[in-house]
């Protein structure tokens, strides 16, 4: 084992996170401002949402490339010229004179920003092994939480004495911080040893083939997709039915955001004594639970907003021991090419997920009963192709 191996790398992991975390961040943090930006820009509201659908289109492009391409020229070229061009083009977006200007800019700077995601997790695969590469994850996944916390508070912050256009400075000055973190604590990780860049995307392709790798990619797709119908449903549901405010909204997200943290770190407590397989399955299972006494509750009595919230809360905690359990599983399957199973890895969850979770809206906005089976579908789907993995890999 290396140094960085048989040492707990906190700088490492921090620097990590905040790659990680930084899409979060420039997906949440300018949400407020949209009014302001429709106005400052002259154009619709549905033209200035595109921004955030461009976001993470580039976001699932960026990291089906970049994850393959770190496998073949390294882990540091990747990281520190995804961070320099997501600071250049968030400095973009801060001066975009239209917004088509401002839509490309966020698709490019989606691609950018997820160089962080999908190579901090073939980082992480490189470095550690085992019990030790779960622990990572699970820490790794902790302090990732955060970010849907920090970022409405951050951009609520900056809105509050500028416009949307300071957003995006800021945006610019954290990816500059990630050029100098990568420079000063993240090691090259990557095997001397690489593959031709068209072989590493030639060879994601075989990874495909993996039984066990490819129901555990489609278990996180379907559990990704919950989450985002949650994200997409539970406003709604929590202020137009049950009349919470938004402050209480607020609240209700931050605490739940703190129920995946915890869901992190109890994985990281539990993965030595249980093993990833076994808690992942456990993760699902009670995430599963919960939508599943949801669906009961709104059927026998309409449901309340105490009972739907503590519902919500539980499965988004449990989701929290699920996350880093899959990820652990499905990196350790593919570590071979640890970017390039990265890079599946994050496109499928954000496809599946991004591609289900519009049907919330499709059926009525009178009952929180569409949302709640949407959930326990998308939760039961998982469980199976989780279960067909285990069994896959026995």
């Amino acid at each position: 084992m290396t140094a960085t191996q048989t040492r707990p790398g906190t700088a490492l992991l921090l620097v990590l996170a905040v790659l990680t975390g930084v899409s979060p961040l420039a997906t949440d943090m300018y949400i407020p401002g949209l009014p302001d930006l429709t106005k400052s820009l002259n154009t619709t509201p549905s033209a200035a949402q595109l921004s955030m659908t461009a976001f993470l289109v580039g976001v699932v492009v960026g990291q089906l490339v970049l994850g393959p391409v770190s496998d073949a020229v390294g882990r540091r070229p990747v990281l520190l010229t995804g961070a320099a061009l997501f600071a250049v083009l968030s400095a973009v977006c801060a001066v975009a004179p239209s917004i088509e200007v401002l839509n490309a800019a966020r698709f490019c700077q989606g691609v950018t920003g997820a160089a962080g995601m999908v190579v901090a997790r073939a980082v992480i695969t490189d470095l550690y092994d085992g019990i030790a590469a779960a622990k990572k994850f699970s820490t790794l996944g902790a302090i990732t939480s955060a970010a849907p916390i920090l970022a409405p508070m951050l951009g609520g912050a900056i809105l509050a004495v500028s416009s949307w256009r300071m957003v995006f400075v800021a945006l610019a000055v954290i990816g500059a911080l990630q050029v100098l973190g990568v420079l000063l604590w993240v090691p090259e990780s990557a095997p001397r040893q690489r593959l031709r860049p068209w072989k590493t995307m030639t060879a994601m392709g075989s990874l495909t083939k993996r039984s066990t790798l490819r129901w555990h990619i489609l278990s996180l797709g379907f559990g990704a997709a919950a989450v985002f119908t949650y994200i997409a449903g539970s406003t709604f549901v929590l202020q137009d039915i049950y009349g919470a405010s938004g402050t209480q909204t607020s609240v209700i997200y931050g605490v739940n955001a703190l129920g995946t943290m915890a869901g992190s770190v109890l994985f990281g407590r539990l993965v030595g004594r249980f093993g990833a397989p076994r808690l992942l399955l456990a993760g699902l299972a009670g995430a599963l639970g919960s939508t599943t006494v949801l669906v009961g509750l709104l059927l026998a009595a309409g449901g309340s907003l105490v009972s739907v919230w503590v519902c919500l809360f539980t499965m988004i905690t449990a989701f929290g021991v699920f996350f880093p359990a899959v990820t652990t599983v499905v990196q350790e399957t593919g570590r071979d090419l640890p970017g390039a199973t990265s890079a599946l890895l994050g496109g499928g969850q954000f496809l599946l997920g991004g591609a289900i979770s519009p049907l919330v809206g499709l059926f009525g906005t009178t009952s929180a009963l569409p949302m709640a089976l949407l959930l326990a579908g998308c939760l039961a789907l998982a469980t199976v192709a989780a279960y067909r993995g285990k069994r896959s890999g026995v």
